[in-house]
């Protein structure tokens, strides 16, 4: 299957040969041939999308143009001729002319050219073009082989050999005078991908792929409405400081030599970035596609569910930072640990080969991820139906290499052959026992192991018990995680106090869909159960879309987990532009809850909730402020913090 982050590895390699004396005329819908000779791959780019791609064998002398040399010529080049057409697969073919011998798949230790030939032209004068050193004279071939098991690696005599399959199919899609680049090494970048651009480079998923690529020694920039509205200068500031330069959202950072556009699932085609993209012939990739880049390169664990992800993955990359295996580590939720150290929190790049990401079910993403461990967490109606969401788990679990770990619920029993099963009953493998819940944290054993956990709720315990596990199959000991778990540092915005004043708690959480927000609000009602307060909930959903989708699921969750002596308020639906419709409301939903018994309204601004709980909330009474996306929640919850 063909990786189409390779594009930007071979537009790279173009950028990277532009220079040269004699390069030829480009336009973006150029076809191009890249012969990537340090990876012994090639591939055609046609109107910037990778179109084909083969594993291919060079010249065992290496590179070089002379005649005689016996080594793969490097530079440009053109299709001069495209010779067997229509001849059966292992046609032989010597000096350019087919012989009528057909190879069967006997053992020949003779190097044969099989099947087709597309002959090169040097287009570089006195580099491949010329006397001593012309490729055309010294019979530079594409051809097909009968050493098909040596592909890979570098063996020819100084062409470049292919497999019959992929030659044939290579042949169809070319025409003399194609342009071909035989290219070396790139530029020193350590991920060997050029620059990559970033569009909506602020957002949680993006910002995260920027830091990781630059932490590695990648080459990346960026764009973001925010950074052109003067927002966020903090986490500007953050990403730059890491090398990422950042460039209006007008296109510009197009232009200059990036190998590829990242998107994610929130840019729209409308975005100035992707229509410079497509002027220009740059690949467009989904941030998706170049996180299974990462995932199959790196002994990746990727946690996917419908709740606890973030969570999950920060668990385990403490655990595994604690015991001294250098974890990375790509995620949606910022590490306090992270920010602790000054970073921005939702990315680290480790030395050794572990990383640890959020594979996103929401957007349908998670089926891209061939990961080493797979932790399958719940399956909860969320973003989609919960059988469409199953079937993305089919295909993920399918792909796991090593290790599966999956939750004990019933409807994720399907996945859980051959892998270790956790959670609190009988049928886990890994059970958590003992288990004693307060309002700073909980206890808990896992075979007679006890563990500390500072984050409240039993869905951090199942979360925790799904690290543990994941760690477990890493070869991770029980004893070593009873540390480092006992000092988690948590992430932000999940159940995250922010502070107390006049014995009212203000707490900053990221539930956004039913099960997080029920989830929540009984983690708040364990903490007040100790003070005697009430629970002062602040909901504002996150997309129309979502709300639509989840309205009877949402007026059913706060309507159970809220009493009768709590309050409720809904915030108008965020909305972060595009073209989304505008068909419901919050003061619709918020009739319906109210309609259950529960006290809710609808707050008509920001301002009149900060003065309204200034003089709702006793002593005693936890405000948690509950939502998703919008960047700016904490910095509301702050100020309801400050109006106390």
């Amino acid at each position: 299957m063909t990786d189409p982050v390779h594009a930007a590895r071979y537009r790279a390699l173009i950028l990277n040969h532009l220079a040269r004396p004699g390069v030829p005329t480009l336009d973006p819908s150029s076809r191009v041939l890249v012969v990537d000779t340090a990876r012994q791959r090639l591939g055609l780019l046609a109107g910037g999308k990778l179109v084909f791609e083969a594993v291919i064998s060079t010249a065992r002398n290496g590179l070089g143009c002379e005649e005689g040399s016996y080594r793969t010529p490097t530079g440009w080049h053109g299709i001069h001729a495209r010779i067997g057409a229509g001849a059966e697969s292992g046609a032989v073919f010597r000096s350019r002319v087919a012989t009528g011998e057909v190879w069967r798949g006997e053992d020949r230790a003779e190097d044969l050219i099989l099947t087709r030939v597309l002959t090169l032209e040097g287009l570089e004068e006195d580099w491949n073009r010329g006397p001593g050193r012309d490729s055309l004279q010294r019979f530079i071939y594409l051809h097909g082989t009968n050493q098909e098991a040596q592909l890979g690696t570098a063996v020819s005599h100084g062409c470049v050999r292919l497999a019959n399959a992929d030659v044939v199919n290579l042949f169809d899609r070319l025409t003399e005078g194609d342009l071909v680049l035989i290219a070396g090494e790139p530029e020193s970048d350590n991920l060997g991908l050029g620059r990559l651009h970033f569009a909506g480079v602020a957002g949680s998923g993006m910002s995260a792929l920027a830091q990781f690529v630059a932490m590695k020694g990648g080459r990346a920039s960026g764009s973001d409405r925010s950074f052109d509205r003067g927002q966020r200068t903090e986490s500007r500031a953050q990403l730059q400081a890491l090398g990422v330069a950042i460039h209006p959202q007008d296109g510009s950072g197009l232009e200059g030599g990036c190998s590829a556009l990242v998107v994610s699932t929130a840019v729209e085609e409308e975005v100035p970035d992707v229509g410079a993209a497509r002027r220009l012939g740059v690949p467009v990739l989904h941030r998706s596609e170049l996180l299974a880049h990462l995932v199959a390169r790196y002994r990746t664990v990727a946690v996917t569910g419908t709740s606890g992800k973030s969570t999950t993955v920060a668990m385990m990359f403490e655990i595994l930072r604690g015991v001294g295996r250098d974890p990375s580590v790509i995620t949606g939720g910022d590490l306090e640990a992270l920010q602790q150290e000054g970073r921005w929190g939702n990315a680290w790049a480790g030395a050794s080969e572990l990383l640890v990401i959020e594979a996103d079910e929401s957007d349908g993403t998670v089926v891209r991820y061939h990961p080493a461990v797979g932790v399958l967490l719940n399956l909860q109606r969320d973003h989609k139906e919960m059988e469409a969401v199953a079937e993305m788990f089919r295909i993920f679990r399918s792909q796991v290499r090593e290790s599966a770990v999956v939750g004990e619920a019933e409807n994720l029993r399907e996945f859980s052959a051959g892998g270790t099963v956790f959670g609190f009953g009988e049928g886990a493998g890994l059970r958590g026992e003992k288990v004693r819940l307060d309002a700073d944290g909980s206890t808990f054993t896992v075979q007679g192991v006890a563990f500390d956990l500072p984050v409240p709720g039993q869905h951090n315990v199942e979360n925790a018990l799904a690290a543990i596990a994941a760690c477990e199959a890493l070869g991770v000991s029980l004893s070593e995680m009873t540390g480092p778990l006992a000092h988690f540092q948590g992430v932000a915005r999940r159940f995250q106090v922010l502070g107390t004043r006049r014995g009212i708690t203000v707490v900053d959480d990221f539930g956004h869909n039913p099960a997080k927000v029920a989830a929540s609000i009984r983690t708040a009602h364990l903490r007040v159960k100790t003070t005697g307060g009430r629970v002062l909930a602040v909901f504002q959903p996150h997309g129309f879309g979502p709300l639509k989708f989840l309205w009877a699921d949402f007026v059913e969750a706060f309507s159970t987990e809220l009493t009768a002596w709590d309050r409720l308020w809904f915030l108008d639906v965020f909305y972060a532009g595009g073209t989304a419709a505008k068909d419901i409301s919050s003061a619709e939903v918020i009739a319906d809850i109210a309609i259950r018994g529960v006290a809710a309204e609808l707050a008509p601004s920001r301002k009149w909730l900060v003065e309204r709980l200034s003089a709702e909330a006793q002593e005693g009474d936890l405000i948690l402020l509950m939502g998703a996306r919008d960047p700016s929640l904490t910095d509301f919850a702050r100020a309801i913090l400050a109006g106390l």
